[in-house]
């Protein structure tokens, strides 16, 4: 699928011509369960506009133009088959018109040097035309570089990033990718980009550069986007690439590399299926030279569906194709090749239909020329670009069955007996009201508008239209008959209106409707990408919750009929007692006294309650019992967290196997504990799109969604790391080179020989060959503390010879390996550089047995203020990001986690109920959910309340997230106000004041 560039949200006013009428075409489209809430503006405050505005003072005026159609260079906008960007319009607003222009023809002329030798001239426009950076921790403690070096801000010793400057500032539009330029191997190409191209493009055999368009579609230099393919054809997975690789990928984040490798995956799925299609044209015999050549052409499945589909079997023929099977396709060669030499007569044939006079002849030949226009890259690429430049709207309105529904169940009789109406299965159309009398430019429209539009007209209940001016068709005609399309010689006027309705009927019947299925397509294919950054955005920071260590807590799943399921859970997870309570019945205060008798006993302090059914009356419960000091002498306090999944994963084979003697409801409890514990471990074990996080699940692709939140929980439990000795199997099977297979490989391994002492055993693991271990070595600790433990305990009955199982189709078997420990497989340091950390440290005379010691810490700091990480590199034979990351390894302290730097579980003591909230109030609360129309807030009442991304503005925000187009993240402390509160329908409303650090 083709993807351009996201635009500027920026408000521009576009004046449109009265006498220009619009042309509508109806399409498809889908809504949120609950509509999108805007909270109401508080009536007394004169200060809100102030609240709303940006950054940077008063608001700028909108300069208001008249939209006019420029006609683009034809030499030019032929060279990119994909189209001039988009229109300067969309950008800053006091920008002239002449401005623009000269901007656009300077753009169309990088991109024509581009195409030509595949290079980005420094400075030029498609250079700076690049996305906004998803940066892969949200927290505002952590540094960018944390994610890749994992806790870089601990050692102090890397080079300080460049300050961002006010004016950078890009808080509306989509986040830069990491494009770093200075130091090693930064901003330079490291192979050889053209060979790589040219290899690449006879391996796909279509008429475009891959590495070129990949760069073109992501804003992606093409050195970065070649190697990136190289590590990808090589097998390589994306937290392997972001932190061994980062010379390689110009230190772009995981959320940039995944964006590059998806696009290179529908480049390749496209040409795939181009050459399936050319084989089928073959067989059916209908391939000619121009059509092969329009195939390989196609750079979307969109547009190899409008070449192809008029050829496909079973399809009904198409007005072209018939004229071409009565033989008119001479005719039209003619026409365009030597009009003078045409005589429509002589085509005339009296028994044949179609042909049996000249106004037949005339009407096949047209539908011919027709379809040549349609089929055209050029003339494709032009009226893109036209309509670029033009104010292309998409429209909604409640359709007609919908408003005879909705009058039906308004006169639907009430029932005699309840005196309420009777209930029938109907949509519910008020969802959508939003959408009754919508529209809006397609390049200022909403990702949430686009998923809401689509999902209400999938149910039948709005009717969509995207509407493209008439001056459009004009400037197309006039364009064609006298450029593109322009008949050599002087014809006769009879031929020059053949050519006239030609193009105009290419237009009605062909193009047009072709524009609205892209324009119908871009616009979902980037709301469902924005809304699976979204929910991969929110996964992230719920699994990366800094867990609560050392002290024992309980888990409670909270209920009614069937009581509280209670938990309660060692430091270290286990489950050392779990009951059930019924204190929302009559004998509540035999049931705490039997709390306080398992809190004293089990000398628990924490309590985690589930926010699902009865959680605001257990909550209460619990205050109760804190304000009275009822579990003196103990400290104890509580927390809310979601218990989304718990009920699946209560019956799962995981749970099961886990926890075979325990009741489902309890396992619920256990959960819902560990989730505070561990967070990581624990929801690791849930199908992710059952962890309640984003918005619009239904109504983005499935396999998309899948596919991007599995990834992200790679990554996160790789990033991490595992203790391999003491992980699950089901931890295990999500770091990176691994697999459920590999997994369990791994545990039995573990069973039978006991623990790993060191990162060269796994080679002895079945199935894990050189790839495997490469990819996963790295994210794999072996603990010393761990390894002493279980040295300590009883050993397993070791199996007679310590070897690898043979490989399959290999026979060989593996040699012994060193059976020592090895101070450098406790950190982040891959096994490759272990040569390169061992030359460090002799240059500082240290041993890795100091691994994590203050005095090595120090002697390292003091090391890089001399001498400096580049000249260090140098010493030592290596490049500066292998470097910093050794130094990372061996300065962090021994068990360093990075999430600590990270938002935790809030306990408290006592609640603050929905009735208390007053107006102008200031809180302090948790972030719970983001939305693509705002963010969920916790504040204690019960229900969580609404930030409407309108205030989340720059001012408000750390310097550090000033250019993330998602600014808050699950678990992320604010300070907010209160807007207003509906107690009714029970809607608070928000100000964002500040993040709290």
């Amino acid at each position: 699928m083709m993807r351009r560039p996201r635009s500027k949200t920026c408000k521009v006013i576009i004046d449109v011509d009265s006498e220009s009428d619009t042309s509508c075409i109806q399409i498809i489209s889908s809504d949120e369960d609950s509509e999108e809430w805007i909270p109401p503006a508080p009536k007394s405050k004169a200060t809100s506009k102030a609240a709303v505005a940006p950054a940077g003072g008063a608001k700028k005026p909108v300069t208001k133009r008249t939209t006019k159609t420029n006609q683009p260079n034809l030499s030019k906008v032929a060279e990119d088959p994909k189209g001039p960007g988009k229109s300067a319009a969309m950008g800053k607003t006091e920008t002239t018109d002449e401005e623009i222009r000269e901007r656009r023809g300077a753009e169309e002329k990088v991109t024509q040097s581009d195409d030509l030798d595949g290079k980005i001239p420094e400075g030029s426009a498609s250079e700076t035309r690049v996305k906004n950076e998803r940066l892969s921790f949200m927290a505002a403690e952590v540094q960018a570089d944390t994610w890749a070096g994992e806790g870089t801000s601990q050692t102090g010793l890397t080079a300080k990033k460049e300050e961002m400057k006010e004016e950078d500032f890009t808080f509306d539009e989509p986040c830069l990718k990491k494009q770093k330029t200075a130091g090693t191997c930064q901003g330079k190409p490291t192979t050889a980009a053209s060979s790589e191209s040219h290899a690449l493009r006879n391996e796909l055999q279509m008429n475009w550069n891959l590495v070129q368009v990949l760069s073109r579609l992501t804003c992606v230099e093409t050195w970065v986007c070649s190697n990136v393919i190289t590590l990808i054809r090589e097998e390589n997975t994306v937290p392997f690439m972001v932190r061994y690789r980062k010379e390689m990928i110009n230190h772009m984040d995981a959320d940039a590399v995944r964006d590059v490798q998806l696009v290179y995956e529908e480049l390749c799925t496209v040409a795939k299926k181009t050459q399936s299609v050319i084989q089928t044209l073959k067989k059916d015999g209908v391939l000619t030279t121009d059509l092969e050549q329009n195939l390989r052409s196609c750079r979307s499945a969109d547009e190899l569906d409008h070449v192809y589909s008029p050829y496909k079997k079973g399809s009904k023929l198409t007005k072209a194709r018939k004229a071409k099977a009565l033989g008119l396709e001479g005719a039209a060669i003619s026409l365009m090749n030597s009009p003078e030499s045409l005589d429509l007569r002589a085509w005339v044939k009296p028994d044949t239909s179609g042909l049996t006079s000249v106004e037949e002849v005339a009407i096949g030949v047209e539908h011919i020329l027709a379809d040549m226009i349609a089929k055209d890259p050029e003339t494709l690429t032009y009226v893109k670009a036209l309509c670029e430049n033009s104010c292309v709207t998409i429209q909604s309105s409640l359709s007609k069955s919908a408003q005879k529904d909705k009058v039906q169940r308004q006169n639907v009789p009430s029932d005699k007996k309840t005196g309420t109406k009777k209930q029938q299965k109907h949509v519910d159309i008020d969802k959508f009201h939003l959408y009754f009398n919508f529209s809006c430019n397609v390049q200022r429209i909403q990702p949430h508008q686009t998923l809401a539009i689509n999902r209400g007209e999938s149910l039948k209940v709005l009717t969509v239209k995207v509407n493209i001016l008439d001056r459009v068709k004009s400037d197309f005609c006039h364009w064609c008959i006298n450029n593109r399309w322009r008949l050599k010689t002087f014809v006769r006027p009879d031929l020059h209106t053949l050519m006239t309705n030609a193009v105009e009927d290419s237009f009605k019947r062909l193009v047009l409707p072709f524009l609205v299925r892209s324009y119908r397509t871009k616009l979902t294919v980037a709301a469902e990408k924005e809304s699976i950054v979204m929910f991969v955005r929110n996964l992230r920071q719920r699994l990366l919750a800094c867990p609560v260590r050392g002290c024992t807590i309980m888990g409670v799943d909270p209920g009614f009929r069937h009581g509280c399921k209670l938990a309660v859970l060692s430091p270290t997870s286990q489950i050392l007692h779990t009951d059930v309570v019924y204190p929302h019945n009559s004998s509540k205060y035999k049931e705490a006294d039997k709390l306080r008798h398992l809190m004293i006993k089990f000398s628990c302090t924490k309590v985690v309650i589930g926010n699902g059914t009865a959680c605001r009356e257990t909550e209460s419960f619990f205050a109760d019992l804190i304000s009275k000091r009822f579990f003196y002498p103990l400290d104890v306090s509580y927390c809310i967290t979601s218990e989304a999944g718990a009920s699946i994963y209560s019956v799962s084979p995981e749970a099961i196997k886990e926890m075979p003697d325990l009741d489902p409801n309890l396992r619920s409890a256990v959960s819902i504990g560990r989730r505070v514990q561990d967070p990581l471990a624990e929801l690791v074990k849930i199908d992710p799109k059952h962890i309640g996080i984003g918005t619009y699940q239904h109504d983005v692709s499935a396999v998309a969604l899948k596919g991007a939140l599995d990834s992200v929980v790679q990554e996160c439990v790789s990033f991490v790391g595992v203790d391999i000795n003491i992980c699950s199997e089901t931890l295990m099977r999500h770091v990176a080179g691994l697999n459920a297979g590999r997994a369990r490989s791994i545990a039995e391994w573990r069973e039978q020989n006991g623990p790993f002492i060191n990162r060269e055993q796994l080679k002895q693991v079945r199935g894990m060959g050189p790839k495997t271990f490469q990819q996963c070595a790295g994210f794999i600790r072996i603990n010393p503390q761990t390894l002493h433990s279980l040295k300590s305990s009883p050993p397993p009955v070791a199996p007679t010879a310590e070897r690898a199982a043979p490989k399959k189709g290999k026979g060989r078997t593996c040699v012994s390996k060193p059976s020592s420990f090895k101070p450098l497989d406790q950190t982040c340091v891959h096994p490759e550089s272990y040569h390169v950390a061992q030359r460090f440290l002799s240059l500082l005379d240290q041993s890795a047995d100091q691994i994590g010691s203050p005095a090595l810490h120090q002697c390292v700091e003091n090391k890089v203020k001399t001498w400096g990480v580049e000249e260090l590199a140098r010493k030592v034979d290596t490049t500066v990001e292998t470097l910093t990351l050794i130094i990372d390894g061996l300065t962090q302290p021994p068990g360093f986690d990075m999430r600590q730097n990270f938002g935790q579980a809030d306990f408290k003591r006592g609640i603050v109920s929905m009735s208390d909230l007053q107006v102008g109030a200031v809180l302090t609360g948790r972030v719970e959910n983001t939305a693509l129309f705002g963010t969920f807030v916790d504040i204690g009442v019960g229900r969580c309340g609404l930030i409407h991304k309108s205030y989340i503005t720059a001012d408000k925000l750390p310097v550090s997230q000033r250019r993330r187009s998602l600014a808050l993240g699950p678990g992320q402390r604010v300070e907010v106000r209160v807007l207003n509160v509906d107690p009714q329908r029970g809607r608070i409303g928000l100000d964002l004041i500040r993040i709290l650090e």
